[in-house]
């Protein structure tokens, strides 16, 4: 039986779930599927983004579950081409448009694009849609700590969270350090990696072993001792139920430095580096 999951309280006070359910590449008719399915499993954190054409399958999953509104937690993010603050507002309600939702819990900027310069620009619109309660809590994704010091200088005000990539085989110890020390709340895409190579590790498939527990499920509750929201992607009932049942075991110390040991200097799975990767 998947327990409950657990809350997580935001640097501006707003709660959050502590596991996630990804919906990037899952659209359509096959998208509202594999939402209601994952909120019938028990997931309250639906994490979008105005680039996967999917908010609007997002908004009739909620329509379908039955569920408040209040009870769920969408979350969207704002695409590289719409850096400009007049855009970024009509950008953010747009997505409240296609989800038919009056709010947003959380809202960030997809990616920095540190080229196009405009990223401060973004945060500003963001500061001033959660002034209109158009979102509840504002963050960045893929922003590396130069990018946020500088929201902070130029605008006072630093991200609740900041999505990045991080799995075992890129652990990201010192922008999680920089979270810490910041109070920003990390979250990570891709948590599994690449399926393949996670299930062939043999240091995973040991830990798997001992825990009675899935390669997967060990992965997942790695991130959560990390103090980080995984938000896994599945359109398998299974095997969403399998992702959420990561709350009644813990993983010993020295299996999690195990399982630290396993990252690589540059391990992004597709030379990702947001000081130089766009993405609009």
């Amino acid at each position: 039986m998947t327990k409950q999951v657990p809350m997580i309280k935001l640097n501006d006070g707003v709660e959050i779930p502590a596991v996630g359910f990804g919906t990037a590449t899952i659209k359509g008719s096959q998208g509202v599927n594999a939402f209601t399915s994952a909120i019938s499993n028990g997931y309250r954190l639906l994490d979008s983004a105005y680039n996967y054409e999917n908010e609007g399958a997002v908004g009739e999953a909620i329509r379908r579950s039955g569920l408040k509104r209040e009870e769920l937690f969408v979350t969207s993010k704002l695409p590289g081409r719409y850096h400009h603050y007049d855009e970024a507002i009509k950008a953010i309600q747009e997505s409240l448009f296609r989800a038919n939702l009056h709010y947003l819990d959380l809202y960030l900027i997809h990616w920095p694009n540190p080229k196009q310069d405009h990223y401060v620009e973004a945060w500003q619109a963001l500061i001033d849609a959660k002034k209109m309660g158009l979102i509840r809590s504002i963050g960045v994704s893929n922003f590396l700590p130069e990018h946020i010091d500088r929201l902070e200088k130029e605008t006072g005000e630093i991200p609740s969270v900041n999505q990045v990539e991080l799995h075992p085989f890129f652990n990201q110890k010192e922008q999680r350090d920089y979270h810490e020390q910041k109070g920003i709340l990390t979250e990570s895409w891709s948590p599994l990696c690449r399926a393949e190579d996670v299930l062939e590790n043999d240091v995973l498939q040991k830990l798997a072993t001992k825990y009675n527990k899935s390669v997967g499920q060990i992965i997942l509750r790695w991130h959560y001792q990390l103090g980080s929201i995984a938000i896994p992607r599945s359109s398998n009932p299974t095997r969403q139920r399998e992702n959420l049942e990561i709350f009644d075991f813990s993983i010993d110390k020295e299996d999690i430095d195990a399982i630290n040991g396993l990252t690589q200097p540059n391990g992004r799975m597709n030379d990702q580096d947001p000081a130089v990767y766009e993405e609009f």
